[in-house]
Order: structure tokens, then sequence, then C-alpha cells
């Protein structure tokens, strides 16, 4: 058997077929994404039962409902770098186990502010991990396949949203609302298991950290073992170095123009998401629908994930940051619509669950698009930055609708408004999408230690 002296791993993975090895990294990864949306479901059905129990008002219960948020944010910014550094894996374990644990913590809390800063808690290691799971699944992919496995991935978020409130509305009259925060946390701590007996570290970061050959060497076997005939491993980066890590090639002059315009598309997809997901229940009673035909159409809105497998494909075979634009002034126009649509029950249904698909698509679409912006060496920065910065886009979506119906906004004035965070995300797309083309191209590799 001849030997090869030199393999190219990002060309090995790309010339084996995905394989079971990376169907079980997919299934990791998968569910770490679906915890994300079942918290995210499950504390809005638990609020009602800590009304009850202690006997506090609503809006004493912001706090605690908007506390994973920036933990999310916070997780998502410091994970990042700290990813590009030490590796994928070791900071997915212990994000994965930081969530659990102290989502299993929240399960005993006795007042609101315990609550609080355990939700707080929950949100950092949910927020570190999110990244991690993107970049290090992202690292595994062949290059035709990687939007499509991302997104795929990422219709975990909206199953795990309707998960989580099918099993939450189950659980609490059967065994109280302490249940669905005990389910939320022994889960990641079996996946945590899972995780630091079968998650190698990231095949591409270990060349590009100078790893030992042998550890290179034992993770690609998993995928054909093939790599055992490998004397050295490089890595090809299509992407342009900067000879900067981390934060620093984030921001860099290649980059920086990129970068922020993910963060601007990112942040005014939440802006949309959680407007919508926070206040149309309470903008189409006030519209004047009953509670319950209200109750029941905004529910369409979150289940519209769907289409971002169909998306990535798409962003597979075309240019992936037009698709992604297109998505988002789609998601403008739709929006826009379901402030037409107040009278109409019929078109009110189909565009809720129109401007929910395209919404949805548009969003699970980013991380794979931001994976494939940056080099190994600031992926994992890359990507955790977007989704931390995103996070504020939340955060300001709740507060945006509150504002607009305070300054006397009627139901199609608040949705035009909201729609125009669509048509900023699409914009932004567009000149990342002009400055890559004018930067200049290059390509570096970057070879491992030979034992």
């Amino acid at each position: 058997m001849s030997r090869k002296p030199l393999v190219n791993v990002q060309t090995f993975i790309n010339e084996h077929p995905f394989g079971r090895f990376q169907w079980l990294v997919f299934f990791m990864c998968f569910v770490i994404v679906l915890l994300d949306g079942f918290d995210t479901a499950a504390i809005g059905f638990i609020a009602p039962s800590l009304l009850g129990e202690w006997h506090i008002a609503k809006p004493d219960l912001a706090p605690v409902l908007s506390a994973a948020l920036f933990g999310l944010a916070c997780g998502s910014l410091c994970a990042g770098p700290l990813s590009d550094r030490l590796g994928r894996r070791s900071l997915l374990l212990a994000a994965v186990a930081l969530f659990g644990v102290a989502c299993l913590g929240s399960a005993f809390s006795s007042t609101p502010q315990q609550l609080t800063a355990l939700r707080f808690i929950t949100g950092l290691g949910l927020g570190a991990a999110m990244p991690n799971a993107v970049t290090l699944m992202g690292e595994f992919c062949p290059d035709r396949r990687r939007a499509t496995v991302i997104n795929l991935m990422f219709c975990g978020f909206p199953l795990g949203a309707a998960f989580g409130g099918f099993l939450a509305a189950w659980m609490i009259p059967h065994f109280g609302w302490r249940s669905v925060l005990i389910l939320g946390g022994v889960t990641p701590l079996v996946l945590a298991g899972l995780i630091a007996v079968e998650m190698p570290e990231s095949v591409r970061f270990m060349v590009a950290a100078a790893r030992p050959h042998d550890r290179i060497q034992a993770a690609l076997a998993r995928i054909s073992k093939s790599a055992f005939e490998a004397d050295r491993f490089v890595l090809t980066e299509t992407a342009p170095s900067t000879g900067s890590k981390g934060l620093g090639l984030v921001l860099s002059r290649s980059y920086i123009v990129g970068s922020v315009m993910l963060w601007l598309a990112y942040f005014m997809g939440l802006v949309i998401f959680y407007a919508s997901i926070n206040w149309m229940p309470i903008l189409l009673k006030d519209a004047g629908l009953t509670p319950r035909s209200a109750t029941l159409i905004s529910a369409l809105f979150p289940l519209g994930g769907v289409g971002a497998v169909l998306s990535g494909v798409l962003m597979d075979r075309f240019n992936a940051n037009r698709v992604v634009a297109v998505c988002y002034a789609l998601t403008a126009v739709s929006v826009y619509a379901i402030g037409q649509a107040a009278g109409n029950m019929g078109a009110l249904v189909l565009v809720v669950f129109l401007a929910g698909v395209l919404m949805n698509t548009a969003q699970s679409s980013m991380p794979a698009l931001a994976a494939a912006f940056y080099p190994t060496e600031g992926r994992g920065t890359g990507v955790a930055w977007m989704l931390g910065i995103g996070r504020f886009g939340g955060i300001a979506g709740s507060f945006l609708v509150a504002e607009l119906t305070r300054r006397h906004f009627g139901f199609a004035g608040v949705f035009a408004a909201v729609a125009v965070a669509g048509l900023v995300a699409c914009a932004g797309l567009l000149i990342k999408q002009f400055a890559v083309t004018q930067a200049v191209s290059g390509t570096i590799g970057v070879e491992s230690i030979h034992h």
C-alpha cells in the first residue's frame, strides 16, 4: 500500500462520503440547537405558574424572561475567541455541562432573584455551545454540503421550541413547572457524556494549531481509515488570511466590512423574530381576534423553519449572500402584509405562516454564511460574535414594539415598522457580497507537525 506523504484535510473530507461518524457529530450538534429552542419556549410556558406560586406581578417576570437572552449574548461573545485559542471540543463540552447544571439548578429556585441568576448562567452556557456546535459541524463537512447540513441542524430550533411548548403544556399540570427545568437540565448532562466519549477536536483546528500528528490522524480515520496512510497533514484556506487569530482576524481590514454586515443582518433578523414572537398574540387580540385565534395564528410563525433546508441547498449551488438577501427581502414584504391582513382571517393565516417560513429560513441560513466566510483561525469568533451581537436584536425587537404601541401605532403601522428591519438585513448582505467581490482573495497553507 503506497503512503501519501501529504494530505490536505479539507480535500480528504471533500473526497469521502458524509458517513456515520459525521452523522453522529451532526446528531450531537442538532440536539444542542434543539435544546436552545426548547429552553426559549419552555420559560414562556412556566411564567404563569411562577406568577401563581410566588405571588408576583407580571412586570416582576421581565428579568426572569430576559436573563437568558443576556446570558446567550455574553456567552457567544466570550466563547468565540476562546474556541479559536483553546479548541472547539473542550469549550463545547464545558458549555453544555454548564447550561445543564444551571438549568437543573433553576428547578430548585425559591425566589425570582435566584431563578434570574440561574437563567443568566443557563444562557451563558447555551450562548457558548451554539456557535461552537456550528463551527465544529462546519469543519467536519464537505464544502459542497456545508450550508445544507448547517441549515438542517438549525431546524432543531423551531422543532425544539414546538416540542418544548407541547411538552411543557402536558408536564406542568401533571408534574409542576419545575419538572420542565429538570428535563431541560438532565438532557444536556447526558449529551455532555456523549460528547466527552465520541466527539473529537476539529481536524481543521488541530492542523491550524499545530496539534500532534497522531491526534489529527485518529480523528480523520473516523471518516476513512485511509488517513493512516498519510505522513503529514496540511490545510489550505480559500478565505484570505491576515496573520491574526480570533477577534483580530474578524476585525481586520480584510474582514471588517463583511463582519459588520453579518452582525447587522443577524441583529435585524432577530428584531423581527422576537418582535413577532413576543407581541403578535397581544397585537392580534387588540386587532379584534379572540384570544384563542390570536394564540393559534401566532403559533404558526415559529413553525416555518422547514424552508431552511431548501435554502441550504440553494446556498451550496448559487451565491449564498444573494440567496439569503432575497429571503430577507421577501420576509420584509410578508411582515408588511401581516399588517394589511388584519380584517381577513384566511389571508392572515397565510401571510403569518409565509412570514414565519421566510424569516426562519433567512435566520437559520446565517450561521452557515458566517462559517463559510472566515478561515479556521477566526471561524469560531466570527460565528460566535454574529450570534452574540444578534441576540441584542432580540432584546431590541421586544422594546421596539413596546415603544411603537406607546406612541399609538396601529396594527398595520407596527408591522410596517418591523418590516423595515428585513430590508436593512437584505441591504447588509448585498454590501457584504460587494465587499467580498472587491477583496483580493488568497490562499494559505498550514501544515501539521509530523510526530
